[in-house]
Formats: C-alpha cells, structure tokens, sequence
C-alpha cells in the first residue's frame, strides 16, 4: 500500500483555537486526518513495544508555532516516517499500528459505532448482506461473510476482500486488496459512490490451492462462479472447441471438471487491469497489464499499432517500487472534494533481461498499488513453498467473540450458461526480444542508468539466481 501525506488543512480547535491536520492518503485517497501530537503519541506507543532501535526517528517537537516552511518540512518527515513504519514488516504489521489506523479512520469520516447491513458481493454479482459493526475491521467482515456462506474456518483463508469500481459498461476495476488497516464499511461508505462496491474473491495464486477449495462444497461454487465470470469478462480466453467442453460440462453441472479444464485455458486466475502507459519495449506504449501465474504479462501496442505480448516473471525482479506525484497548485497539492488527488501512480521494477543485465520497467496506472500489492502476494506465496509452508490456515478469532454471527445461511447461486466467445479479439504475437530464464546471485547494485533511489523499493526476496556453473 502507498502511504502519502500530500497536504496539510488548517482546522478549528477548542475554544477557537487552530492546528494543523495531516491527510493520510492510502493509494491516493483519503484515509484519515491527524494532528502531529496523535502521530507523535504513536511513535512514544511503538518504541515503547519495540525498541528505539527498531522505530524509525521522528519529527522533533518545536518549542514556537512553526512557519509555513517548517509545516511543508514536518509534512515530508512525517509522510517519510508512515511510509517506514508501514514497510517494516514488524512495525507495519502490528495492531498498534493498524488499530490506530482503523480508528483514525473512523474518526475522520465521523461515523459512529454501531450495528448496520453492509453489501458483499460475489463473483457472480450475487448479494450476500451481513451484519456487522460500522467498527468491524476487514478480517471481522470476511468472518461474517464465510458465516453467512457456511465456508468453513480452514478455508477462510484461501478468500480475501477486494474493493472494485464497476462501470456504467460492466467493467469492473480493482482498486485494492482491503488492508487489516482498515473498516470496510467505513471505507466504501465514504467514497460516496454507488459504483465501488466489496468482492469477495479467491487470494491466492499457484491453482494447485484449487483442489483444497474444490473439496468443499461452499468453496467450490465460490471457485465456479469466479470462473464463469472471468471467462464472460474475457479475463479467461477461450476458443469455440474449448467454449463449447465448457458449456457442455455448465448443462451437466459437472462443476469440478469445469475448473479443471479451464485451470488449462490462457490467463486461468489472473487478475486484469484496466489499459494504461508503459516504456516498455519503448516510451508511451499502451498496455494491459495482467497479474498471475506469478509474472505480470503485457498486451502491448506500439507506436506502429502492432500487439506484442510478453511476460515479467515475478523471480526475476530485482525489486521494485510505487510512486507518485501530485500536481502542486498555489503551493498546495490539488484535492478535490472527494478526498482523492489528482495522483499520478507509477510501478517501477527492475528486471533481469539477460545475464548481467537489469533494466528498469515502468507502468503509468491508477492501479499501481493493486499490481504491487500482486507482487508482494505472489512473492509471499512463493516463499512459503520455497520453505515448505502451506497458505491453508485459520484466521484468528477474536478473543471478545463480539462478532455477530448469521443464523441463517446463504447459498451461492450458480452462474448462467456462458455465452458464446468473442471472434473479434486480436490474436498476439510474442516479443520479438524474449525474456530469458537466466538469473543472477547476489545482486546488490543496479545496472541500469535510470535507477530508481529513495525508500520505497521493495526488495524481492523471491529473485532466483544461478552462477556462472550453472549455465
């Protein structure tokens, strides 16, 4: 997730006094609003559970109020600071930290505490309502939903929360994976949109987790109905022999064999995002950009309006980093009403061409976040196999046992019959410039001339790499 702190507002405090407030953007959107003594307070919690050693330095107190300058230079040091706390995988992760997120959050958007009906959706479009707390954060809200569906605890895992924009044309966007840093309802309720709305999707990557899913009944329609939509959103390219197996196996319900063929059709479980700018083989090309399989796969255009397509294995970036930039107007950053700058996101990853030769790739998106948030995942998930784990868990219950189970339980409805496949897609042909398999071991410097510095770079613990003996 990108943590900025664009802006600053002047408000009102008691007894007409004023303060400065600092806006937490998550992805460029507003999140919360906060003074510098509540940050401040966070940091004192923090080192007092982990250690100065630990905690990133923050901001020093000023004795005088400060100068427009030295609020510009406080935004920066304390934007700097969240975006460390959030990267440290011990910081970032613990409940100090996201419980003062959540809370912030909820105080911001001044909604109180208390029981409503919020909407999740499936695959299929179908509604499931569950009753939760306005305070339920998302790991309390994937409780409820799996309730409400009988998916059993074991499986729980296996399914994440994802925030989507569907379009007037039946497009739908991921936004994000919803964070443990954040109250679903609260998050939807306050974009003030009808057409962003909660998902609720399998998380996980490698498909050989399918079959786990695929011995429970719940799971199973869940996986059915996610595939049959990826399929009619053309996510899932099919041809008419393999559209017609399907539509077969769909009138025998044979469910099951359903998923199994179409685990062997192009782009099976990936995620697709909407067209945006790459360089990539060269400047300003158009692409779509997809995620799984753990690689990121271009449908590009070039400038001469051919289509290429090739393939970024996820092991053999180097690492990579989101940034972003908002248009400065008067001295301040551009925000609208809505709470959502005009941010312009950016994926950067360096990639292993060839032996001994990096090159940084960058992608102009809105959905930048999104993608590097499919990286992490993919990387997660490898090195849980690389170590011999397994991602099949159960989520931790509340120790307070406050969330509100449904009595009653709700079946997934099976998808209607897939219609017949587009003929119009353009066919595609591989990058004349292949990406090679080779890989290096301990890369600890860039090679290329157009190296990204600063703190956000995401190293990839996942990057393979071979010596010169094993080629």
């Amino acid at each position: 997730m990108h943590f900025s702190i664009p802006e600053t507002e002047v408000c009102s405090g008691e007894n007409g006094s004023t303060y400065v407030a600092y806006n937490i953007h998550v992805n460029g959107v507003l999140h919360c609003r906060v003074r510098y003594s509540q940050l401040l307070g966070l940091h004192e919690q923090l080192k007092k559970e982990y250690g100065n050693n630990v905690v990133p330095a923050f901001p020093p107190k000023k004795l005088f109020t400060l100068t427009p300058a030295e609020v510009e230079q406080r935004r920066e040091q304390l934007e700097k600071y969240m975006q460390a706390v959030r990267q440290d995988p011990m910081l970032g992760a613990s409940e100090t930290f996201n419980s003062f997120l959540r809370k912030a959050q909820q105080e911001t958007q001044q909604i109180p505490t208390e029981e409503v009906h919020l909407d999740i959706y499936l695959s299929n479009r179908q509604k499931v309502k569950v009753n939760i707390l306005t305070s339920d954060q998302t790991e309390d809200v994937l409780e409820a939903v799996a309730s409400k569906l009988d998916l059993p605890d074991d499986l729980v895992g296996y399914f994440s929360l994802f925030l989507i924009r569907e379009g007037k044309d039946g497009g739908c966007t991921f936004v994000r994976k919803m964070q443990e840093f954040e109250l679903p309802f609260v998050s939807v309720t306050s974009l003030r949109n009808p057409e962003y709305r909660i998902v609720l999707r399998k998380s996980y990557w490698d498909s050989a987790y399918d079959n786990d899913v695929m011995d429970n009944r719940v799971g199973l329609n869940l996986l059915y109905a996610q595939t049959v939509s990826d399929i009619e959103r053309g996510w899932i390219l099919v041809n008419k022999e393999q559209h017609r197996q399907l539509k077969s196996l769909q009138e025998k319900g044979s469910k099951k064999e359903f998923i199994r063929l179409a685990q062997t059709l192009k782009y099976f479980g990936y995620i697709k995002f909407d067209p945006c700018i790459t360089d990539f083989p060269e400047k300003g090309c158009h692409v779509i950009v997809s995620a799984g399989n753990n690689e990121l796969n271009f449908h590009v255009k070039l400038p001469n309006d051919q289509i290429k397509e090739g393939s970024f294995k996820v092991t053999r970036m180097r690492c990579w980093r989101v940034t972003s930039s908002v248009p400065v107007v008067n001295g301040t950053a551009n925000s609208g009403t809505s709470g959502k700058s005009d941010i312009k996101l950016e994926l950067a990853f360096e990639y292993l061409m060839s032996k001994d030769r990096l090159q940084w790739v960058t992608v102009t998106s809105p959905q930048a976040i999104m993608m590097s948030i499919c990286l992490q995942s993919m990387v997660d998930e490898l090195m849980v196999k690389k170590s011999g784990g397994s991602i099949k868990k159960m989520l931790k219950k509340r120790h307070n046992g406050s969330l509100r189970r449904s009595d009653s339980q709700q079946a997934v409805k099976s998808p209607p019959l897939l219609d017949s496949p587009d003929s119009n897609r353009e066919p595609v042909v591989k990058l004349s410039s292949k990406l090679t398999s080779v890989t290096l071991r301990g890369i600890s410097t860039s090679n290329s001339a157009n190296d990204i510095s600063g703190n956000n770079i995401h190293g990839n613990y996942a990057f393979e790499g071979i010596g010169d003996d094993d080629l």
